[in-house]
């Protein structure tokens, strides 16, 4: 499997509109400059990944059905612009609501990196060359167990979770208002640093 430079996205609050919960295909909308940016990223070869909890799947707000038409919603907006998603993974549980089998602690459920593990049995993985980008707190602690570098962008909860961090004295590797503003500083580590050949 040949490994390629991957950009691991957050779902909720970095590609989609922060909808809490969302389990309706009629509220999923883009972000403005996502797509865009994606296909910026997907033209230039790296693999786009996105990795998202989903814990209204146990608290029972939503099904795997519900999150399967959301997620066809996005590929058929994407299409539009050239951007096809190379691997959809999610966590649907949560330790302490809901019912069994969802309701348990796991790996998968960000900031765990058990998603992650996941893609990279289905997917080859540059590690050295890819980056995670998110907008909570748990986004960059999952990719940080990669030894990945990070986007935190403001949309969603990203600018409560850039106070959380300065209030722990911390700062992303990145903070940007969105998406696309990323897009210089996720090529110069993934394309620009790509051993000669």
């Amino acid at each position: 499997m040949h490994a390629r430079p991957t950009v691991f996205l957050d779902r909720d609050g970095t590609i989609l509109r922060e909808v809490p919960y969302l389990a309706s295909v009629a509220q999923t909308e883009l972000l403005p400059g996502v797509a865009q940016a994606l296909a910026t990223l997907q033209r230039k070869g790296l693999q786009l990944i996105v990795v998202s909890n989903q814990s209204g799947v146990a608290r029972g707000l939503l099904d795997e059905g519900k999150l399967l038409e959301i997620q066809l919603r996005m590929d058929e907006v994407l299409q539009g612009f050239g951007v096809r998603i190379d691997g959809y993974y999610h966590c649907p549980h949560h330790p302490g609501v809901g019912v069994a089998p969802e309701r348990r602690r796991c790996r998968c459920r960000k900031p765990q990196g058990g998603l992650l593990d996941r893609a990279a049995e289905d997917f080859g993985i540059d590690w050295e060359r890819s980056v995670g980008v998110g907008d909570d707190l748990r986004d960059l602690q999952a990719f940080a167990a990669k030894d990945m570098p990070s986007v935190l962008v403001g949309t969603g909860k990203g600018r409560d979770s850039r106070q959380k961090l300065a209030e722990l004295g911390k700062e992303p590797d990145l903070f940007c208002a969105h998406l696309a503003e990323a897009v210089p500083w996720i090529l110069r580590h993934s394309v620009e640093l790509a051993p000669a050949s």
